[in-house]
Formats: C-alpha cells, structure tokens, sequence
C-alpha cells in the first residue's frame, strides 16, 4: 500500500513478508488468478490487480465516516496550512488510513498503511472515550514485562483524563518519533514489514521514556506539538477514527493549540452526523459538551 505504483519480484516479497518461496508464490499465484495482483510476463514482477479495488470499496464501506472525511479535511488543511490524518484501529494496530496537505506524499515517510502498535502511550485518543477494563489493558500494555512502572503508569492516567475532559489530545514532538522518521524514510526502497514492526515497536517503546502528552496547556506558552487529535463517532459511543494534525513545523502556543483543536472537532463532528444521518442513526449527544 506504501507503493501502489511499483512492482516487486518474488524474491523479494519472500523476504519482506517473511515466507518461504513455496507458500509466497502459492499465495502470489492465488491472488493472481483471482485479480488481486497482475504479473507482468516479461520481467515476472507483480503489481496490484483490478480485483484489488473491489476489496478496497468492501473495506471502505466499514468506515462510514470516511466518505465524508475527505471535504472536511481537504478545507481544514488549506486553511490552517498543516497536514491531517485520519487513523483507524484494530485489536493490534493503529493504521494510517488517509492523509491530507501532504505536498510530496510519495516522499513522505508516514505512508498509508502505516501500522503502529495499539498499546500505551499511543492512542490515548481512542481510549479516552473506552471502557475501563480497555483502559487498563491499555495502560498495563505500555508496561515492561520485567518491572512495573508507577510513574509511567500515573502519567498515562492523567493523559487519558485531561483529553477526556478538554476533547483532544496533544503530543510534544521527541526523539523517538524522529528516530521512528529516519528508519521509515530510510528503510523506504528496502522495504520489510519486519523491520517496520520493529522500528514502530522501538518507537512505541522509547515514547513511554519521554513527555509525549502535553497534559497542561497555558494559553500564552509555545509548545513544539507533534500532533493535535479528536476522535470521530459513528455508529457506536466509542470513536471509530481520529483525525489527527502532522507536519507542524513551527512552534504552537496554548491559544493556538486550542484554536486548531477546536477545528477538529468541528469537522469531527460535522463527519459524525453526516454519517450518523446517512446510516438512519438517532443524533447522539456531542462528545465535545
């Protein structure tokens, strides 16, 4: 999905994918015969096939919301000059669903499909509006298996209440997050789904040693936000996306930070009702009041 404009041989999906020949080239034959994939005669590569984009409309249908994604974000970006994000998640996985402002998307290391792992600190935006017994397995998540972490463990708590009660989380830009950067961007042409599980991995791992939650916010201070981030409602009381702001480059200040903040849960809130209406779903109460 990083690449949807390339074609790649066996080989080297045998090694990115980490399978044996035999049950690489079992599957790649499979999805060929069926038109998920096209292989090209002459130099035996592959691409993505017609069939692929029925599966694709399939798997858009799950997320109402984002149909009417697209204008909202599309207006925000152009006014506020910033990029924005839609996520998704899954039991195991945060998955860059869609970008928007991005200038040079094929340049940028943060491609769709990007997977990271859902455990603590990352996602407290989905958590903040879960149930409790999902928050503590969030929060356990984020612990090392060898020792537990109280500090850690508290600073989580008061992340996930202070964007439940002001509607938004805020991130701080770190180290890790340039690291996870270099090893994306760099790891690009070479691509393995190993090593990017490991590199996201390692990210997740060295956030939970850094502030990554901006928990106080003072209107008249700068801050260097990595990310500003609402949740999206559909069908059920817990979001089914977040959009999210990317490519901040300049400092924020508080009042600033609460501008865009507020934006977000306008278009948030202007996608939950148009697909809550076009579901035929009764209106529920704003999560942002």
């Amino acid at each position: 999905m990083a690449h949807p404009q390339k074609a790649f041989g066996l080989t080297e999906l045998t090694r990115t994918l980490n399978l044996n020949k035999a049950t690489c080239h079992a599957i790649l034959s499979t999805m060929t015969t069926y038109g998920f994939l096209v292989q090209d005669e002459k130099h035996k590569q592959y691409r993505l096939g017609p069939s692929i984009v029925a599966a694709g409309n399939a798997a858009f249908a799950q997320f109402p919301v984002l149909e009417y994604a697209r204008p909202e974000l599309e207006k925000l970006t152009n006014e506020l000059n910033i990029g924005c994000a839609v996520i998704g998640r899954s039991a195991k996985h945060l998955v860059l669903l869609a970008n928007y402002g991005i200038s040079k998307p094929l340049d940028f290391p943060f491609q769709l499909g990007l997977r990271l792992p859902n455990s603590g600190p990352l996602g407290a935006t989905f958590i903040a509006w879960s149930p409790a017994k999902a928050l503590e397995t969030w929060l356990l998540s984020a612990q090392q298996p060898e020792a537990f972490d109280d500090k850690l463990d508290q600073r989580l708590r008061i992340a996930v209440i202070g964007i439940r009660a002001r509607g938004y989380e805020v991130t701080l830009k770190t180290r890790a997050e340039q690291a996870l950067e270099n090893a994306l961007s760099e790891g690009r042409q070479n691509w393995s789904l190993e090593q990017q599980a490991q590199s996201t991995q390692q990210y997740r791992e060295a956030l939970c040693s850094e502030d990554y939650h901006l928990n106080r916010i003072e209107l008249d201070r700068q801050y260097p936000v990595c990310n500003i981030a609402v949740p999206v409602f559909g069908r059920s009381s817990e979001p089914e996306l977040v959009f999210s702001t990317g490519s901040i480059e300049t400092l924020l200040s508080g009042r600033q930070i609460a501008e865009i903040a507020s934006r977000l849960q306008t278009a948030a809130r202007n996608v939950t009702l148009a697909a809550q209406t076009a579901l035929g779903l009764d209106e529920r109460p704003s999560p942002f009041q």
